[in-house]
């Protein structure tokens, strides 16, 4: 019998997710990339295989609870379980309450909140009929402290840190591990593309700010985030279950 884990990693096309894929499949797991473009999520699973891995493909809006719940029950169907999920998938959203319109709020709550949601909902109940499962959702330091011209964005990462909460004390007795990261900011393609949008005549300027906003002097990079990620999923970490793991460079506990 087939003993390898099956790993979801949603938004696991690009970004922290991409690293979390590569990971987690470096670790030895079959690793489920789903993410809204399938291009992304086929060009990461090329690149873990020709490294060794095995990964696969899927198209996903985790927005969809139906559409969630019938990939989820594929993947569980073609390979017998589903071991590890991970909630990465998420959308930025910047302004405060009065620059914040309905339309934004409901578009940060249906990815953040509702696409955690979704796919917990749809992956829970195959993780429980497994010995033991674990699932790490993707909080952010806005989860704990206040974060100036934030306020959709917060509110989102609130919800998963309380859902994080709800899930690891809910099932713990069915051996479901269920923890959270919160990275501070994260040198990512999004934050290149946001200084361009933003800031084109002073990026470089602007870059740096933002680097020291973290009292480590830095951004910190994909794999690290991924490193954390990859620990929490293995058999090294089944003593731990609702936590909240901060990967800020010191940014909750020095800046606050």
């Amino acid at each position: 019998m087939n003993t390898q884990k099956v790993a979801i990693v949603t938004g696991g096309g690009s970004g922290i997710g991409y690293a979390i894929s590569k990971a987690l499949a470096a670790a030895g797991n079959k690793v489920m990339i789903v993410d809204l473009s399938l291009e992304s999520a086929q060009k990461a699973v090329e690149e873990i295989q020709s490294a060794g891995g095995e990964a696969e493909a899927h198209a996903l809006n985790v927005a969809e609870h139906k559409q969630v719940i019938s990939v989820f029950d594929q993947i569980a169907e073609t390979h017998g379980r589903i071991d590890i999920l991970v909630n990465n998938a998420g959308i930025g959203s910047v302004g405060t309450i009065e620059e914040t319109s309905e339309e934004e709020l409901d578009k940060v709550y249906q990815v953040n909140v509702k696409g955690v949601y979704n796919c917990a909902f749809a992956a829970v109940p195959h993780m429980k009929k497994l010995p033991s499962s674990v699932m790490v959702n993707m909080a952010s330091i806005a989860s704990s402290v206040g974060i100036p011209d934030r306020l959709a964005y917060s509110m989102s990462k609130g919800a998963v840190l309380t859902m994080t909460y709800s899930i690891a004390k809910d099932y713990v007795s069915d051996g479901l591990r269920c923890n959270c990261v919160a990275p501070g900011r994260v040198h990512t393609p999004l934050v290149d593309a946001y200084l361009e949008k933003n800031y084109p005549d002073n990026k470089d300027e602007m870059f740096e700010t933002l680097s020291k906003t973290q009292p480590i002097g830095r951004m910190g990079q994909p794999d690290e985030i991924a490193a954390l990620v990859k620990y929490l999923c293995s058999d090294e970490a089944t003593f731990i279950t609702g936590t909240n793991f901060p990967i800020d460079g010191g940014f909750v506990t020095i800046n606050n």
